[in-house]
Parts: structure tokens; sequence; C-alpha cells
């Protein structure tokens, strides 16, 4: 196997691959967003282009920037391994202001999270105008208000040093891709899939396997109820002509809700009480998204979910949309039933299954179950746990807030829990979607939605878990007849419409259609270049 030699690289670290040699190449030259697989070496392309820029600007640093401290960490030992260079200065929120201040002495690799980077921006405490090269991981996070739409914008404002964006995902909007490039200055986009001829030699194959699941009767009974108590807040709605008839999902009665609040705002902006037809309306599209919520529970997560949010609101201060809702017969009565059913959803028992015939087979394997609510996590983990096989060693990974009873992991244990899943001391994660971006696992062998995920982007990042070092295997879990088939439905249309979309701009920066604010070449000293005196 040949390897990349390069003076600022450690000999023998990375496999020389061409496609990865092609862009690195282009990122040189351009702000170029890179759209990746998950893989398939986005990060090999980053070292490419962080070890030439060291060696062109000895003078300057590198920053590197990733949304997590867990992967701001990952990213800082990754750098400390494969470059020659002394080891990059990692920064997060656990470091002070005027510690990170004193850290930053260029020329050096600096690895940190947007967030303190553009706190440090405001308060004019970072040097953006040494750097040589901004790296940006996990690039599609570059729109609305988070933290790299304002480092982006200063640093077309500033300095303007050259900008590489990694991404397996940027969305399958065109609007959103534009975004993304418009606020990070991108020139040039490289974009590859699996099936491209100088990738597919190194893509792994990952099957997708749908498995439906048929809802129990029971589940069933309370979803008609359920249903039932929703139709009869958006038939007030549309009373009120606040919705459409006809209209249905969630999407319109988020937008009905949007569309009310802006009206409520500008009644107090007015210092007006609000009509009677307003307050009713209000009430109703609040009563309706619970209504929404509770169904969904339990048709895709289950009975014990359902329960918990119900308990939930009773616990919550009574409100005209919360009394609407617990008082609605029809919840009434699915309050009633829940209280002597002792049923499961089957997606549960299903996903136990999966893993222990998964681990069972293959000792040696990595398993990550993905689910949308801590709830459903902390019901695996217990049913994964209470099977007792010796094969399955499980453990919960969420997101660090904390809800009551609730309790997170803060970024210290979610490092330290990432390690003893690569170690193999655990080889089950249980994991909300804290766990779908930018986690090194490369021996992963089978991911499990509990749910399919509407979100191109989410979908992709969850699968990308899998199939890195080996063949992979993504098990999707529909229940029958109920919202998750169209969701599965629509996640495979996203995707298409996202490569499409992709294959348009990549075609319009080709023809030079596309131009973002252009960028200055970083300024090079005289001692930099070659046989300088």
């Amino acid at each position: 196997m040949a390897t990349v030699e390069h003076p600022r690289l450690r000999p023998g670290l990375l496999e020389d691959r061409l496609y990865q040699a092609r862009i690195a190449d282009a990122a040189l030259d351009r702000n170029t967003l890179v759209v990746l697989p998950t893989g398939l070496g986005k990060t090999a392309v980053a070292l490419r282009v962080i070890a030439e820029t060291l060696r062109r600007h000895p003078t300057r640093s590198v920053l590197l920037m990733a949304p997590t401290r867990p992967l701001v960490v990952q990213h800082g030992k990754t750098l400390a391994e494969a470059l020659l260079a002394p080891p990059p200065v990692v920064l997060t929120g656990e470091v002070g202001p005027s510690e990170r201040s004193e850290r930053l002495r260029p020329p050096q690799v600096i690895v940190a999270t947007p967030q303190v980077v553009a706190n440090d921006l405001a308060r004019g405490d970072f040097p953006l105008d040494s750097l040589a090269l901004l790296v940006v991981d996990e690039a599609h996070r570059a729109v609305g208000d988070y933290p790299y739409v304002a480092i982006g914008r200063a640093n077309a404002a500033g300095p303007r040093v050259r900008v590489l964006a990694m991404t397996a995902s940027p969305g399958a909007r065109a609007a959103t891709i534009r975004e993304v490039w418009a606020n990070l200055g991108i020139e040039h986009v490289e974009y590859r899939t699996a099936e491209d001829p100088d990738v597919a030699p190194y893509a792994h194959g990952i099957g997708v396997e749908p498995v439906e699941v048929e809802v129990p009767a029971e589940v069933q009974h309370l979803a008609v109820r359920l249903r039932t108590a929703l139709r009869g807040h958006t038939d007030r709605l549309v009373a009120l002509g606040r919705l459409p008839a006809g209209a249905s999902g969630r999407r319109p009665l988020l937008d009905a809700g949007a569309r009310l609040h802006g009206e409520l705002a500008a009644v107090r902006a007015r210092h007006e009480p609000g009509s009677a037809g307003l307050w009713a309306a209000v009430t109703a599209q609040a009563a309706a998204m619970k209504a929404a919520h509770a169904l969904e529970l339990v048709e895709t997560q289950g009975v014990e979910a359902l329960r918990a949010f119900l308990g939930r609101q009773h616990e919550m201060r009574a409100s005209p949309a919360l009394r609407a809702f617990l008082g609605d017969p029809e919840i009434v009565e699915v309050e009633a039933r829940l209280r002597g059913l002792a049923i499961e959803h089957p997606k549960v028992e299903r996903t136990v299954a999966i893993v222990r015939e998964q681990l069972a087979r293959a000792p040696e394997s990595r398993v990550i179950v993905f689910t949308q609510y801590r709830q459903t996590a902390d019901v695996l983990l217990r049913e994964l746990t209470a099977a007792g096989d010796p094969h399955v060693r499980p453990a919960r990974f969420v997101g660090q807030g904390t809800h009551g009873e609730d309790v997170g992991m803060n970024q210290r244990e979610q490092v330290a829990r990432l390690e003893e899943f690569r170690s193999g001391t655990i080889n089950c994660l249980v994991a909300t979607s804290v766990a779908e971006e930018g986690l090194d696992v490369p021996s992963t062998d089978l991911v499990v939605f509990y749910e399919p995920v509407p979100d191109v982007i989410r979908s992709i990042q969850r699968r990308g878990r899998t199939g890195r070092a080996r063949s992979g295997r993504v098990v999707v879990l529909v229940a029958s007849g109920t919202r998750d088939v169209g969701l599965q439905r629509s996640a495979s249309r996203k995707e298409r419409r996202m490569h499409e979309m992709l294959e348009a701009i990549e075609e319009e920066a080709r023809r030079g259609a596309v131009r973002p604010p252009p960028v200055h070449v970083v300024q090079r000293s005289l001692e930099e270049f070659p046989g300088a005196p």
C-alpha cells in the first residue's frame, strides 16, 4: 500500500489515494467545499492540506474548527499523531478567555469550537489575520446564526485566508447549500459519491434494510383516540380560518403557530388585549401540537414514552391550551387505558433481537442504536441489559441537558464513553442525535434507526457511522401504517434531491456562475520562499 510522503506528515500514516490528493490540491488554491461520504477520508484530505499549508507558510497558523468538544478533542489527538509539528493548541469553553489569549502564539496549529472562536473574535482576542488556513468541519452548520457564519463573515471582511470546508451532507435544498457557500466564501466544490470511479475502490458497502414492524391492536386503539383528539383541535383552527381545510401533518400546524405568534407579538406591541378569536386559535394550535406529539410517541416510540409525556403535562403549570388538551374526552380515555396497559412497542423487542443477533454472530462488532428520544433510549438500554446476554455490553450516550430526573452527559463523560466504545469495554451505544455527527468509530458494523429520520443531513450522518473500515449494515425500523412510512420515503427523496442540487451547483461553479466574494491569497513573507536570501 502506497502512503503519503510529506515533510510535515509522519511517514506511513496516510494511504495515498488519488481522489484525496486531487481534492487536497484543489483546496490549496481556492476556498473549497468538500462533500465526501463519511468514512472516505475528509480528515485525510484536511491533513494533506494542513501539512502543505504549514510547509508553505511556516510563520502562520492553521485553525481547525469542529462543533463539539468531543470532536475538537478527537481532532486534536489526530493532528498531534499525524503532523510533524508541535502539538496543536486545543481551545474549548473549558479554557477561560484570558488563558486562551495566552495560548495563541503563532505559528501554531489550533483546534477549537466555533463558539470559542466567535466569542474571542467579538472581543478582539482572536488573531484571525495570523492564519494561513481555516478548516471548517461539519460545514453544513454554516447557516442561520451558527457561529461559523460570524467567523466566515469576519474572514471575508478582514484577512480572507484560505477556507477548507468539509461535510458529508450539506442539505437537500439548493438555498441551504448556497447559504453555506456564501457564508464561508466558497469558490469551488469538490463533490464525490461512493459510486465515483476514483472513490469506488475504497468504498465499503452499506446495506440499508427497512424492517416493518406491526403495531399491536392496543396501541392502534390509542392512536385512533389521539388522532380523533388532534382532528378536533385542527377542525377548530379550520373553523377560525387559521388552517386550510384538509391540511394534515405537523408542518401546517407549525406554520399556523408561527403566524399566530406573530399576530400576538403585534397586538402586545400595541398594548391591545387581542380578540377572542385570536386567543381561541392560539389555544387550539397549542393543544393540537400536544396531540400530534402524543400520537407520534405512541405510534413510533412506545406506550412508555406516551405515558411519560402525559405525566409531564400534569406536572406543568395549567394554561388554556393544557386544559384543552388534558380535558379532551379522547385524552381522558387514553390515560384511563394506559393505566391498565403493560404492552410495549414491538420495536423495542425487535431492536433487542437485532443487536443480540449481530453481537452473537460477531462478538468483536460495534453497534449504535439511534433514537429520537431519551425516554426511548432509557427503555432500550433497560431491555438490552435485562436480556442478560453476555455478548451485549450496552451504554447510554446522550447530550448535556438535564431535565429533572433525566440527567445528561457532560462533554468529559461523552469523551470517556466514546473511548470505552472504541476499546470494546462497551460494544453497543444507545444514542440520541448527539452521536450522529463526527464520531471517529471506524469499527461500527451495525447502525439501527429506531425510527426513520426525515432530515437528510441527520440521516446521512447516522448512516455514516458504519461502513468505514469494512462493509456495514443499517437497519431502519418502520412502524406499519404510521408516519414512519412517509418519513422513510421522504428521507430517500431528499437524499436524491441533495445529490441533484450538488451536481447542479458543481456545474455552476465550473462555469463560474457562482461567485462569492473574492478571497485574497495570504501574503507570504520573503523568507517563506525557497531559495530566498
